[in-house]
């Protein structure tokens, strides 16, 4: 089988926010000062400009504005960036660019302008609407401010915004968990992103852990919250995210269906196919702000996805979704045939995980349950 080119992608890191939230594992760091924005935008753009080897005549579809916190930089500033990467490459007429905003740092009035610098769609962290949980969370925003930024993004004329909310919080109760589903949707956003908080290493939590809800009050959450997004209309297309009809993140979407990505900015991930080389590659930037300011090369590490593990890294991404899985997508992104992992399947398909026609695989609702024990076949 021969690797063929899937979509591309662009992800950009900016790293700052205003403080460092106690769950948070990314690549954040606390805003000391006045930022670097116009050198950071132009090393952005060097480093864009670097990768450009990896584009192989393509367009970018979608681009996603990830931190930190973005909305901490001025629109005039990521209108500079998105005009210079659609000058080194070419943007495709219908491009989906996701910023990320919390409702604590963003000035309301300014969401036009980030919608006028050319940003389609708002993802807005509000995580919960109870003032307890938030401060517990060490977010910056109150209830209130919550809303407004959900009603300014209709506002602004975004072609679509998320709201990011958790459940599982720090001695949260069914009903307060209800509550903030009830509040999040009566806002109307098009996307939902609902995911438990879970305790990462490396993190405040991690080294304090809080005390969370057992795994029966975690079900009762998860189930009941499951039938009423459904009965609003949200579709759950993905473990921890849910949309109206045609709303769905296409560039969450390209993610999970193991599509390409560059990635710029502090700590980057990126993953490119290489058809000609029979090659998929994983590359990762530099990580502090400093460190990447400061270089001429901003890629700290590139390294191969070899081919024995490239089922089990396109399944560990594609099986997020509810989507039937083609088997001519799994050949074309791993460059393997399909037969490969039909023993796996098998073996899945005998246990009622995963159920099989000639052309497809699709998880069953078990399957959806238990989606480690379907990977722990092709480890």
């Amino acid at each position: 089988m021969t690797l063929q080119l899937p979509p591309l992608s662009l992800y950009v890191h900016i790293p700052w926010c205003v403080q460092k939230c106690p769950y948070c594992d990314f690549n954040s760091h606390g805003q000391n000062g006045e930022l670097p924005q116009q050198e950071y935008v132009d090393a952005l753009l060097a480093d864009l400009q670097a990768d450009l080897g990896y584009v192989q005549g393509r367009k970018i579809h979608t681009i996603f504005i990830g931190g930190g916190t973005p909305s901490l930089f001025d629109a005039s500033q990521i209108q500079r960036f998105l005009e210079g990467a659609n000058t080194l490459i070419p943007f495709e007429d219908d491009i989906e660019i996701t910023m990320e905003a919390n409702p604590g740092t963003l000035e309301h009035d300014d969401f036009s302008a980030y919608r006028a610098a050319g940003v389609t769609r708002l993802s807005i962290g509000v995580q919960s609407f109870s003032k307890e949980k938030l401060n517990l969370l060490g977010r910056i925003h109150n209830e209130d401010e919550a809303k407004v930024a959900a009603q300014k993004a209709k506002q602004a004329d975004y072609l679509s915004f998320n709201l990011d909310l958790m459940h599982g919080l720090p001695n949260q109760s069914f009903a307060e968990a209800m509550h903030d589903i009830d509040t999040a949707t009566a806002l109307a956003p098009p996307h939902l992103s609902w995911y438990q908080l879970t305790i990462e290493p490396n993190t405040l939590f991690h080294s304090k852990p809080p005390q969370l809800p057992d795994d029966e009050n975690l079900w009762q959450i998860y189930e009941q919250g499951q039938k009423k997004l459904a009965a609003l209309g949200y579709e759950q297309y993905e473990i921890s995210a849910y949309a109206k009809p045609g709303y769905q993140c296409r560039h969450n979407l390209n993610y999970w269906q193991f599509g390409d990505y560059l990635g710029v900015g502090c700590g980057a991930h990126g993953k490119i196919t290489l058809p000609e080389q029979n090659r998929i590659i994983r590359t990762v930037k530099i990580k502090h702000p400093k460190g990447y300011l400061a270089a001429s090369n901003y890629t700290f590490e590139t390294s191969d996805v070899i081919e024995e593990d490239r089922p089990l890294e396109y399944l560990m991404n594609r099986l997020r979704l509810m989507t039937p899985i083609a088997k001519t997508e799994f050949e074309q992104r791993t460059g393997q045939s399909a037969e490969i992992v039909k023993l796996g399947m098998k073996k899945s398909i005998d246990r009622g995980l995963l159920t099989e026609t000639d052309t497809h695989w699709q998880l069953t609702p078990k399957g959806h349950m238990f989606v480690n024990d379907l990977l722990s076949q092709f480890i």
